[in-house]
């Protein structure tokens, strides 16, 4: 089976039997407990306890209270199809003694995919879909990335470091430029080994930090560039007081195949009685709402709730030619059952605190 991605490549998915869906459940609760001992505090994809916006949070309070001013915004291309089995075992044989839970994961490797009735063998990569794929994944990065760039900011780096990772997205901030362009060559040949890639489109330093504005207007340049994490771009800002500001907005790229994918859902809906689709859109809402909603991207929260109350107009419109729906009865509705747009989530540095509060 096959999803699109963002850049209009196809996205294969493995879809486990049911008996091995319960029996990677079991596994993966067994190996959570062995390497969560092990795991990086700055690594947060897929683990117990650990949410996006936890990574998020410690992004934010580290670009605003560190000396940050330069950002490495990297991704490795395909790396769940890239994934070197050979690599894969050994690593797991660093941790784990009994030969039986070995042999069952690399039998789940090496389960191959079926795809128009034709068995064909997967020699490298690990299935997207299946239950214990991205805990493979964090202990690959584990081996791979996490122990390795710790080493190197205790080692090589001359000023401060921040590293936040989300599964194979990681972001790197720097204060001095220089250590973001020797990590960057260093971590290009790292990968190499391990036989991965830093997808080239994807991956770019960016001048970016509490005092990246005033040195690039100091230098005649224009704003500093943002970046996009975790569904949010990140930019450079300023408060009230005239102090730095991270602003973060939804991206519009993925609103916009949000919008899309509900629009079309509406289509399918048409028929469904005004309640049973306002109640769906209030929950639709409501989702994203309870995501998006963050200090400074309120705005964007309500712009999502508009383009969504235009839809649902133009979708109610066009189920009769005989009576026409007017806005001053599509407001009755409205009010019935979408919720107004508000702030979910308190400002990062505060849950950071209260998270960590070391």
């Amino acid at each position: 089976m096959y999803i699109p991605k963002a850049d209009g490549r196809e996205r294969p998915l493995g879809i486990a039997a049911l008996e091995d869906k319960i029996v990677q459940g079991a596994m993966t609760e067994v190996l959570n407990a062995i390497y969560e001992a092990d795991f990086l505090g700055f690594s947060y994809g897929f683990r117990p306890g650990r949410s996006p916006h936890d990574a998020l949070d410690a992004l934010a309070t580290g670009l605003t209270r560190g000396k940050m001013n330069w950002v490495l915004d990297a991704d490795i291309r395909g790396f769940f199809d890239a994934i070197s089995h050979e690599w894969m075992r050994k690593f797991l044989q660093h941790r784990i003694g009994d030969r039986r839970v070995l042999r069952l994961i690399d039998k789940w490797l090496q389960a191959g995919i079926l795809e128009q009735g034709q068995w064909k063998p997967t020699e490298q990569g690990a299935p997207q879909g299946a239950t214990l794929s991205p805990l493979l994944a964090n202990i690959y990065l584990h081996y791979v990335f996490d122990l390795w760039i710790a080493q190197w900011r205790r080692l090589h780096a001359t000023g401060e470091m921040i590293v936040v990772r989300f599964a194979d997205d990681f972001l790197v901030g720097f204060q001095e430029k220089e250590d973001a362009e020797r990590l960057l060559s260093h971590l290009r040949e790292r990968l190499v080994q391990f036989a991965l890639e830093l997808h080239p489109e994807k991956t770019r330093l960016i001048e970016f930090g509490r005092f990246a504005a005033k040195k690039r207007a100091r230098r005649g340049l224009g704003q500093p560039d943002t970046f996009d994490f975790l569904g949010f771009t990140h930019k450079c800002g300023v408060s009230r007081e005239g102090g730095f500001n991270l602003l973060r907005h939804s991206a519009s790229k993925r609103m916009g195949r949000k919008l899309k994918a509900i629009r079309v859902a509406l289509r399918k809906r048409r028929h469904q009685p005004i309640p049973v689709q306002g109640r769906w859109l209030a929950q639709v809402f409501r989702g994203y709402a309870n995501y998006h909603g963050v200090p400074t991207n309120y705005g964007a929260v309500n712009t999502f709730r508009g383009q969504l109350i235009k839809s649902w107009y133009r979708s109610l419109r066009r189920r009769s030619q005989k009576r026409r729906l007017d806005w001053p009865k599509m407001n009755r509705l409205i009010r019935r059952w979408l919720p107004s747009a508000r702030i979910c989530h308190p400002w990062p540095q505060q849950r950071f605190d209260a998270k960590h509060s070391r």
